[in-house]
């Protein structure tokens, strides 16, 4: 099946102007009530994986608050998703690398929908090197602020809204289990996003808040062609032992399966790799 063919364009990427487009609309998902009557949260779900997320949230039946730096056409689109499943979808665009940004986000989530019973926390940057010497002070400031520290703050603002059953996802990555040469403040920052998670499922166990993380594989999001060139871009994910990369249809299931009591009520602290077939430890 192999990757796709190189391509690039402007960060932080649109949905419309990749190829081919990824699938990312959960098209086939059928839901099952899984999250009947529940308030979501997902921060970067206008496109990839957060609009999958996002719409099998909607189909298992909960109204969902998205956020997004910039995208507001992939923003809309998502929220027409959510919105012809019947549910309610709220838009927050901004940057996230902001702290009053991301504390407002999730206090206007609960404001809006009613309350906030799941946190996803998916939202990230990349920007890949050559060489280490080329992350100066203002790009490594700008990685952690935007994929670590917004946790933090996210997070803090949010246990005054979840409920004692709530549940926390996080989105680490596999080059945070493994690192990666190119993207080497970026595996650290998820590396220490999936130690947070860890962390805080230690901290929030007496209030029954459940925090665990997703790690994916390669994927075909926006993302990549927006922070990649094109040489990077040709053949993307053909490392995979798949030989492809994901589906953000392929892993939103994975959030569905933490953010639902009765799936996963005895997972706490605890990570999932899909990663077409390369096997870490969970």
């Amino acid at each position: 099946m192999g990757g796709p063919a190189g391509q690039s364009q402007k960060y932080p990427g649109e949905t419309g102007k990749m190829d081919p487009e990824p699938h990312d609309e959960m098209r086939e998902y059928e839901g099952r009530g899984l999250l009947a009557g529940k308030r979501a949260l997902v921060t970067g779900g206008d496109s990839g994986i957060g609009r999958a997320v996002a719409v099998a949230f909607a189909k298992e039946g909960a109204d969902v608050a998205i956020t997004y730096l910039n995208e507001d056409a992939d923003a809309r689109h998502t929220a027409g998703l959510v919105e012809r499943e019947g549910r309610r979808c709220v838009t927050f665009g901004g940057d996230m690398d902001e702290e009053r940004h991301s504390r407002e986000v999730v206090a206007h989530a609960a404001r809006d929908l009613g309350g906030l019973d799941v946190l996803v926390l998916h939202h990230g940057t990349q920007d890949p090197v050559e060489d280490v010497r080329e992350i100066d002070t203002e790009h490594l400031d700008r990685t952690f602020r935007v994929n670590v520290y917004s946790l933090f703050w996210s997070v803090q603002e949010a246990l005054e809204h979840l409920p004692d059953d709530g549940s926390i996802v996080i989105t680490g990555s596999i080059n945070g289990l493994r690192g990666n040469p190119s993207l080497i403040d970026y595996s650290a920052s998820k590396a220490a996003a999936m130690v947070f998670a860890q962390s805080m499922a230690k901290a929030l166990m007496e209030r029954g808040i459940r925090v665990n993380t997703v790690s994916p594989g390669p994927v075909w999001t926006p993302l990549i062609p927006a922070t990649f060139d094109e040489e990077r871009v040709e053949g993307f994910g053909e490392q995979a032992p798949m030989n492809r990369p994901a589906q953000p249809d392929e892993i939103a299931p994975s959030y569905v399966f933490f953010a639902s009591n009765l799936l996963s009520s005895y997972y706490t602290g605890q990570n999932l790799v899909p990663a077409g077939g390369e096997i870490h430890p969970g």
